[in-house]
């Protein structure tokens, strides 16, 4: 490839929106653009809504302002991927107008849903042996369930079911499809042989089936750009747009994890660690989702909802800047005499508690300050998403390096934290938004075999994905052996709680509004 020759990137998150200007020969970031965005306030607790229409201001806001940082032509741009948060329902009329704000993956007020599902369909193994998945509130299908039990009048406008990264697809060319990785985290599709379910989709609505989009292949393009955008943003009329795929996915192939060995954990708003697999990995306890990746292979994933969430609240409670935090982190001993943190503010996936509270427990006199509180917080989110990759070392999944991204990795202590409570080596990657860099080299791949010149993924990632040796952390064995012990105790003082985690959701649905 020449030297003008360009790929875009694009994150669509929960909490902003990430743009990168990639070039094509060296695979460095020469322009980089972040646009931040809220949710729907006033909503009752459990629902996470955002407008799309964000999504769209934050595109054309970002691309702009990362094309003029590069100093590129706008005509040296190739192709466009979008990596999106997962699991959205983005609800779309006969004329492709949204028809109200997409419930994301973070809203849990869809559990009577999954129980309905789960019910109808003859209970969580037969779900499992039906999709590879088990119905849980984060993902899609039970919030479609949801808009036709709650809003009768909106479901009777419902024509198309769309994801995030799917709806700025659809407004880059037009066409409506859905790739097969984002597609495993809806829980309409069965990950085994890459279709939708009809038993599924009978479950919820019959007439469902024609308002999902067609599914393809990740390594095919999403289509090609509309005239009116490629006028808007002075790009070729020829620009491909990359099937894309979720921000897991997409951080998959942004993080190299494109083959056997490599694991990635992500720590941003939600936690989540996975892995490439060339074959489905079906846990029969459903604790680890069984998805596909976004290069036709497979991504058995865990997803925890509360990581940075919880260190947030407690750099804001403390006034801290980041590197406060990191400081009263280190002051803290390791396992922060005894304190520990059950981090479930937004409820939880992994374990499945999605009536779950945040819980310290072991606050007395000496814990009580804010070097223990910071260290239980950093601890307490990581032993959380280390009982899901426990879960999946029982499955066969052996890391033999875990590539860290999102914001969380950027903190100095906790890189040492993960390193120890993982018990494996941790690295971050040289280019840190993962996820936005995943989805310009799946652009880069797909317009490569677009075009005729063949190369696989994992050609792409071995000459572009780079670590960050700085940043490498090892086990202490020391350290090590304490962490099991809090393992041991966080999952049992989790697992005690979760009876009265529903009794109390049920008084604040009576008492608090």
């Amino acid at each position: 490839m020449s030297k003008d020759t360009c790929f875009i990137g694009v994150d669509v998150g929960t909490q902003s929106m990430k743009t990168l200007i990639v070039d094509g020969e060296s695979g460095s970031v020469i322009g980089k653009s972040v646009e931040n965005y809220g949710l729907v306030e006033g909503l009752p607790p459990g629902h996470k809504e955002q407008d799309p229409k964000v999504w769209i201001d934050a595109f054309r806001k970002t691309v702009k302002e990362a094309i003029s940082k590069s100093g590129v032509d706008p005509r040296s741009i190739k192709a466009i991927g979008v990596s999106g948060q997962q699991h959205g329902f983005v609800p779309l009329d006969e004329n492709g107008n949204v028809i109200r704000p997409a419930k994301l993956w973070n809203d849990t007020s869809t559990a009577k849903e999954c129980e309905y599902l789960t019910r109808k369909l003859g209970g969580v193994e037969k779900v499992i042996k039906l999709i590879g998945n088990p119905f849980l509130p984060g993902y899609t299908a039970p919030k479609i369930l949801w808009l036709k039990r709650n809003e009768p009048k909106n479901y009777s406008r419902l024509k198309h079911v769309l994801l995030p990264h799917d709806y700025l697809n659809y407004y880059l060319t037009g066409n409506m499809v859905m790739e097969y990785g984002d597609a495993s985290g809806t829980a309409i599709m069965d990950v085994r042989r890459r279709v939708w379910c009809k038993k599924v989709i009978d479950a919820i609505d019959p007439e469902l089936e024609s308002k999902l989009p067609p599914l393809q292949g990740s390594d095919k393009p999403a289509g090609v750009i509309r005239k009116e955008v490629a006028i808007e943003f002075g790009f070729r009329d020829d620009v491909v747009v990359s099937a894309g795929g979720g921000d897991n996915m997409m951080g998959a192939i942004g993080t190299g994890n494109v083959r056997k060995g490599i694991v990635t954990a992500s720590f941003g708003t939600s936690g989540t660690i996975y892995a490439y697999s060339e074959s489905p990995v079906i846990d029969p306890k459903g604790e680890i989702a069984a998805f596909c990746d976004s290069t036709n292979a497979w991504l058995p994933l865990l997803c925890t909802m509360n990581v940075t969430v919880a260190t947030e609240y407690v750099r804001e409670l403390f006034n801290m800047t980041h590197d406060d935090l990191a400081k009263a982190v280190e002051e803290a001993p390791v396992g922060a005499n005894g304190l520990l943190l059950i981090p479930y503010f937004e409820g939880e996936r992994t374990p499945n508690v999605p009536d779950g509270t945040g819980v310290f427990y072991g606050l007395n006199s000496r814990t009580f300050n804010k070097q223990n509180i910071a260290r239980s917080a950093m601890e307490g989110v990581t032993l959380g998403m280390n009982y899901g990759l426990n879960r999946m070392r029982e499955l066969g999944i052996k890391p033999k390096e875990i590539r860290l991204t999102g914001g969380g990795s950027k903190n100095r202590a906790w890189r040492q934290i993960a390193a120890d409570i993982f018990n494996a080596e941790v690295v971050c990657i040289k280019v840190d938004e993962g996820a936005a860099y995943g989805a310009a080299l799946q652009a880069m791949w797909c317009y490569l075999n677009y075009t005729g010149s063949k190369t696989s993924i994992g050609e792409i990632c071995d000459r572009f994905v780079q670590l960050d040796e700085n940043t490498r952390a090892s086990p202490k064995s020391s350290n090590v052996e304490i962490y099991k012990e809090l393992q041991e105790l966080h999952n049992m003082v989790s697992k005690s709680l979760r009876k009265s985690f529903k009794t109390h959701r049920s008084y604040l649905d009576k008492h608090v509004t």
